[in-house]
């Protein structure tokens, strides 16, 4: 076991996403040599075979699928301690990944990390995309330090630090032929197309759970895309409706650009936008930090509204 060491796993971690070792030495600022050489340390140490090389890059044997689980737990848990007695020695640096779900939590986000990185300059951010399944799954297999996702169903294994009611609602162009109404219903959608993820998004599940129980089966919805920016676009030219919290748009609404119609009750779609940590794993001074400040932004906002 000596024999392999953190950096063996951190270049096979970026290899199993890469699947290439002259782009995982990119990544790592190496040579494609240096990489080999590293994952030749973890196969001795394993005593078995964990890629096999190709013309077009490198697949997993069965026992590298087993070593890629774990590496990136390993050199998360590395950062992690490390991080640790810098803050026994009163050191303020590290890294903090979060994982963050919904369009209403990037638009949050990104003022919110803007304005900690004036305060904490030596504090490394990484963001990651993903459902909110997929976020609160990061949590507990230690590959993500905070998750900021909407639509999260409750796990005994996570603590919520902070929890704000968030409503989805008709969003659309001052032009629109909605415009004029104080209130939606799903009725009022009918003929209107709309900008809506996928299946697969916590959001459309929801909309369209509420247009089946209004009594509508068919399908509204004409462009289908996970990207706020299309989505807002579409919005902007009068061509579709969208549903989205007010803070996902806040900026066009400000501009003018785009308003808000809010559902009428039966209608309505609502959330939590939730910010979680592990039960199980240590808090580093990053993450402290970073909960701290996504606590102070988010009571900020309530009290706006």
């Amino acid at each position: 076991m000596a024999i392999m060491d953190i950096k063996s796993f951190q270049a096979f971690s970026i290899l199993t996403r890469t699947g290439s070792i002259r782009q995982t030495a990119d990544i790592l600022n190496t040579s494609p040599t240096a990489i080999s050489r590293q994952l030749d340390k973890l196969e001795h140490g394993f005593d078995a075979e964990l890629v096999i090389r190709g013309p077009r890059g490198v697949t997993l044997t069965s026992a590298g699928e087993i070593v890629a689980e774990k590496a990136a737990q390993i050199v998360q848990s590395v950062s992690q301690t490390r991080e640790m007695i810098g803050d026994l020695k009163g050191l303020r640096h590290g890294t903090v990944t979060l994982c963050v779900n919904g369009a209403a939590a990037s638009a949050f986000l990104a003022p919110v990390l803007a304005d900690f990185t004036l305060n904490h300059p030596n504090i490394q951010i990484n963001v990651n995309l993903a459902s909110a399944k997929e976020a609160l799954e990061a949590l507990i297999q230690g590959t993500a330090d905070i998750a900021v996702s909407m639509f999260a169903k409750p796990d005994a294994r996570l603590q919520t630090y902070y929890r704000s009611l968030v409503r989805h609602e008709p969003i659309l162009s001052p032009d629109h032929p909605l415009a004029e109404k104080q209130s939606i219903t799903m009725t009022d959608l009918q003929g209107h197309p709309l900008a809506l993820p996928d299946e697969s998004y916590d959001i459309r599940l929801a909309f369209d759970a509420k247009r089946r129980a209004a009594g509508f089966e068919d399908d509204p919805v004409m462009f289908t895309s996970p990207s706020l920016g299309v989505q807002v676009e579409l919005a902007r030219r009068a061509r579709a409706v969208l549903i989205l919290p007010e803070m996902a748009v806040a900026r066009a609404i400000a501009e003018g650009a785009l308003i808000v119609r809010p559902f009428a009750p039966e209608a309505r779609i609502e959330t939590t936008l939730d910010v979680s940590q592990s039960i199980t794993r240590p808090q580093s001074f990053a993450a402290r930090r970073m909960i701290e400040f996504l606590q102070a932004a988010l009571q900020a906002r309530e009290e706006k509204t």
